[in-house]
């Protein structure tokens, strides 16, 4: 062979390799043909598949069962800029895996079983950001820093229930990091100065149980930490918490408490410590458990904090709520807080003092709590909550809209109220409201009119997901009108509403738009109309095409609309509407159509005469009230142990061999056989649906005669939905003789599908063999 022969059969072969792995690729992760994002997560795969190509910039083969990272599986994917592998089974990564991806961003390689970290698998990830260790086996992180060699590291989480030991210099390189995660509910050993050396770090989530520990990572904290989270960590008696007066000395700008066990004994020592701290704006309490009534073992003598002036509180559990004081301790706390959010937390009501204190705030949620109209009263007292301007009370158990609207009337400074979700039904005539109050959220409140109770100093208004059958309120300062999901059937009047630019008017009764009521809203630059029943008409069209006064409006229409436009899509915008010439000529296009029908219903007529349709009809019919019946018979229908289906040309097996040996069993078995247990003069169809649904099981004989049988695949079928819907063992395979895949018509397609995923029995030519065959047969009928 010439040199020049050599080198074109180098070149075939290199080529011919390339493509059987794409072919392998596709089939293995059908998603990463041709695309940059390759998705095969949750597939079932063992490994990372060949024949990843440059094309490839994010690769997610998470929730799998790959074991091992080999070498060459990532070699070729150089532009791979995330690589999701997380909830695998790894637990070996070869030490070159991962030295061609120099542009990985984002590497997940949480929950899986590595049980150590080497440095040298992230020695060529100069571009890594983002690096997901959590989840594993591994007790440490080494003796020295594995991730030395990453400078543009900006997220890191960490550790697992095993994970014990953090010593000094695991954090080496790392100079600078947005978020670090570790998850050292076990750990029990840190050498400190081991996080020292990262100088900043904007958001640290911490958890813990050992509180010495936490004390030591928070002493190196001190300067670098802007946001501190710390999780699932209990503190139970003071004395644990002179440990944690270092914190007095942090500069964290924020402290978040989540799944935190707080007690009386403990919360007056935190709430002195986060008083000391000299730069702390924000405080998150979410998810936490407080054991007692605020009955504090000791005064908390208020430093009035200067920097304090945000405090979230979600989800907090107090079992004893119902006997929580009044928290005189902690008012002159409450002086300068800006933003409180106390959500999802049974709070019934906010003392009096408490609201006289919270002298700065601006901001309030109380929702989804307790507050009923007695309790708002008393809450929202003279001289209470000042300068608030937006308050948040959804989600609680208010029912008077007149006595809401009159506790709040002295919040000079209110703008935005949001007591959307309660349960207010018919309201007065008039109500009493905050002078300025700008935005009213009355969505979900049972409301089944509104009326002049509305205050006309509005500019935003919702209303939606009511029962409202009209709107006509004067509301002259109205910019945005919300009233999706109620049952409008015209749009409201534009003469009380002038200043109108934002309406939505989504799932609601409304059908078409007069000329003057579209025209009318002068200044409107948004209306949403999607979800109603509008019929499209050239007319309606054509005058909604021309309106040059309202840049957009979205008109959906559901599947059931009668409408032959273009603009028939949901949320169409008015200039994507352009209309033909056959659009306005319905009653052409309505006798068409009908002509076109009447010819296609001819031509159906006479093939299906030529082709017996009728029969192939009645078939349908059949299957269908088999679909619809119950999935299984009740147990005093069952006649038979099993259904018997073969070929014809299998008969004599059947009948002298199989069916001697069953039925003169000890016990013996009932088999159904089509010569002698089907009802004569009853249509053959009925008869194959009703000996399967009286038997126990249905046992195909299998043969080369069976798959060239048109009865045998009918009875095939009407038995598949029994093996799938049920997702029981109700049908026996028996193969008579070998069948090549070859053999077996298309439209075997279920008996193809059956035997992939089921176990069949193979008649066994040896006599020897037979004996067994015919005990795992027995087996199988009685299981």
């Amino acid at each position: 062979m010439t040199k020049h022969s050599w080198q074109v059969w180098a070149i075939y072969m290199l080529l011919a390799a390339n493509l059987s792995e794409q072919q392998a690729l596709k089939q293995a992760c059908p998603s990463c043909s041709d695309a940059q994002l390759c998705n095969c997560s949750s597939m079932g795969l063992d490994f990372i598949p060949p024949g990843l190509t440059a094309k490839i910039t994010m690769l997610n083969l998470a929730h799998n069962r790959i074991k091992h990272i080999r070498s060459q599986d990532l070699q070729q994917a150089v532009n791979l800029r995330a690589l999701l592998l997380q909830a695998n089974k790894i637990s070996s990564i070869d030490e070159d895996s991962f030295q061609s991806l120099a542009k990985l961003e984002l590497l997940d390689l949480s929950n899986n079983s590595l049980a150590h970290l080497s440095p040298v698998w992230f020695g060529h990830l100069f571009s890594l950001q983002h690096l997901h260790l959590q989840g594993n086996f591994y007790r440490d992180l080494g003796e020295s820093s594995p991730f030395s060699g990453l400078r543009n590291l900006s997220s890191l989480r960490l550790g697992n229930p095993r994970f014990s030991v953090i010593r000094q210099g695991n954090f080496e390189g790392i100079e600078l990091l947005n978020k670090l995660w570790i998850d050292g509910g076990n750990l029990s050993q840190y050498e400190q100065g081991s996080l020292k050396l990262i100088k900043k770090i904007n958001h640290m989530v911490i958890n813990l149980r050992n509180i010495n520990i936490f004390s030591e990572i928070v002493r190196d904290l001190l300067h670098s930490v802007t946001w501190l989270e710390v999780r699932r960590i209990a503190f139970s008696t003071s004395a644990e918490m002179q440990l944690l007066r270092v914190m007095t000395s942090s500069f964290a700008k924020k402290i978040s408490f989540k799944q935190t066990l707080l007690t009386d004994a403990t919360v007056p020592e935190i709430v002195s410590i986060l008083e000391d701290m000299p730069k702390l704006v924000e405080v998150e309490l979410i998810d936490c458990r407080l054991l007692g009534t605020g009955q504090w073992e000791m005064q908390i003598q208020a430093n009035q904090s200067q920097t304090i002036r945000v405090l979230t509180i979600q989800k907090l559990s107090i079992e004893e709520f119902y006997l929580f004081t009044d928290l005189r301790t902690v008012q002159d706390l409450l002086f300068l807080f800006t933003r409180v959010t106390v959500r999802n937390t049974k709070v019934f009501l906010v003392p009096c003092r408490i609201s006289q204190h919270l002298r700065s705030l601006e901001y309030l949620d109380l929702s989804a709590n307790l507050l009923g109209d007695q309790s708002l009263e008393h809450s929202a007292c003279q001289g209470g909550w000042p300068l608030l301007q937006t308050l948040n009370l959804s989600q609680n158990s208010l029912g008077d809209l007149e006595m809401t609207g009159r506790s709040l009337s002295h919040l000079r400074n209110l703008i935005v109220l949001d007591i959307s979700q309660n349960n207010f039904g018919e309201i007065p005539d008039a109500c009493e409201w905050p002078k300025n109050l700008k935005y009213l959220n009355l969505s979900s409140t049972q409301i089944p009119e509104v009326t002049t109770c509305i205050p006309p100093t509005l500019e935003v208004l919702d209303v939606s997901a009511n029962n409202l059958k009209e709107f006509g309120l004067q509301l002259p300062f109205l910019k945005e009108l919300y009233l999706t999901k109620n049952q409008l059937k015209t749009l409201p009047g534009a003469a009380p509403i002038p200043n109108l630019v934002v309406m939505s008017v989504r799932r609601n009764k409304l059908n078409s738009f007069s000329k003057e009521e579209f025209e009318s809203f002068k200044r409107m630059e948004l209306l949403d109309a999607s979800d109603n029943n509008f019929i499209c008409s050239c007319e309606f069209l054509s005058f909604i095409h021309h309106q040059a006064g309202i840049s957009q409006v979205l008109v959906g229409w559901p599947d059931k609309y009668v409408c032959d436009s273009p603009l028939a899509v949901r949320g169409a915008q008015v200039g994507a509407v352009h209309l033909s010439l056959m659009e306005c000529h319905r009653s052409l296009m309505v006798s068409l159509i009908c002509i076109l029908v009447f010819l296609v219903i001819l031509i159906l007529v006479a093939v299906g005469y030529k082709y017996h349709a009728v029969w192939y009809l009645r078939m349908t019919w059949a299957w269908l009230q088999a679909k619809r019946k119950p999935k299984r018979a009740p147990p005093k229908d069952i006649c038979y142990d099993a259904f018997v289906s073969y070929s014809e040309n299998d008969s004599d097996w059947v009948e002298n061999i199989m069916v001697r040996e069953l039925e003169q069993a000890c016990p013996p078995f009932r088999l159904c056989l089509h010569k002698r247990d089907f009802v004569p003069g009853k249509w053959i169809v009925d008869n194959i649906i009703d000996s399967i649904e009286k038997s126990h099981k249905t046992l195909f004989v299998l043969s080369e005669h069976f798959v060239q049988s048109e009865w045998c695949k009918y009875e095939l079928d009407f038995s598949h939905f029994r093996l799938f819907d049920e997702n029981n063992d109700a049908v026996i395979l028996v193969l008579l003789e070998p069948i090549q895949s070859k053999t077996i018509p298309k439209r075997f397609c279920k008996l193809r599908k059956i035997m992939n995923t089921k176990t069949y029995l193979e008649w066994p030519l040896e006599e020897e063999q037979q004996q067994m065959f015919w005990f795992n047969l027995k087996i199988a009928l009685k299981s």
